[in-house]
């Protein structure tokens, strides 16, 4: 059983129901030089938060999220790793939304982020109930494919592919070499480039 399986995530939330966030907004493209992506999490969403100051990336209350709940077509723009990254190194497990960019997506899934959708009046839902309780406890179920907050629980749904990697633990490839390093090792032996070809 791999340790990196991923069958539900549990935690508070941060709203952001708005539509067409991209790359850009997740992360800006002056934190793309950066040689590693350790401490861009605290560049998450800098321009949006310096021109609006009640930003919920901001607010006190929201600090310490796992569940960002946002809107229609997250994660538009670029192919940036960067901006799941930067999501990611906030703090936040799961997003979910009415719809995903297809890229950043699929960049959700290599990082073990749970990217899942919803219908915009639960996501509605959702968002009022984090408003109004901060500190209420959201999980994301993927194995009945719920979310739920206190009374609410909604209906999500995300493709089975990218949700057997998640719940097996199959999206976790460094992992997966990393347990089979006996065998990587006794294959290596074997591959004459990697050992001296014989006469």
């Amino acid at each position: 059983m791999s340790s990196t399986q991923i069958k539900s995530v549990t935690g508070t939330g941060v709203p952001l129901v708005l539509d067409d966030i991209d790359t850009d907004r997740i992360i800006p493209a002056r934190f793309l030089r950066c040689v590693t992506f350790d401490g861009l999490g605290e560049h998450a969403f800098e321009d949006d938060r310096e021109q609006d100051p009640n930003h919920p990336f901001n607010q006190s209350q929201f600090q310490n999220a796992s569940v960002l709940v946002a809107g229609r077509n997250f994660g538009c723009g670029s192919s940036r790793e960067h901006a799941p990254q930067s999501l990611m190194r906030w703090g936040i497990k799961a997003i979910i939304a009415e719809s995903f960019a297809e890229i950043f997506f699929g960049n959700c899934g290599s990082l073990g982020i749970v990217a899942a959708r919803a219908s915009r009046e639960d996501l509605d839902k959702l968002g009022a109930a984090i408003k109004a309780d901060p500190t209420l406890e959201l999980k994301v179920d993927l194995e009945i494919l719920t979310v739920t907050a206190g009374t609410i629980t909604v209906s999500i749904q995300i493709p089975d592919s990218v949700r057997d990697a998640l719940t097996s633990g199959e999206w976790d490839f460094l992992s997966q070499l990393l347990n089979e390093a006996d065998a990587v090792t006794a294959h290596a032996a074997t591959v004459p480039y990697l050992n001296g070809f014989s006469s």
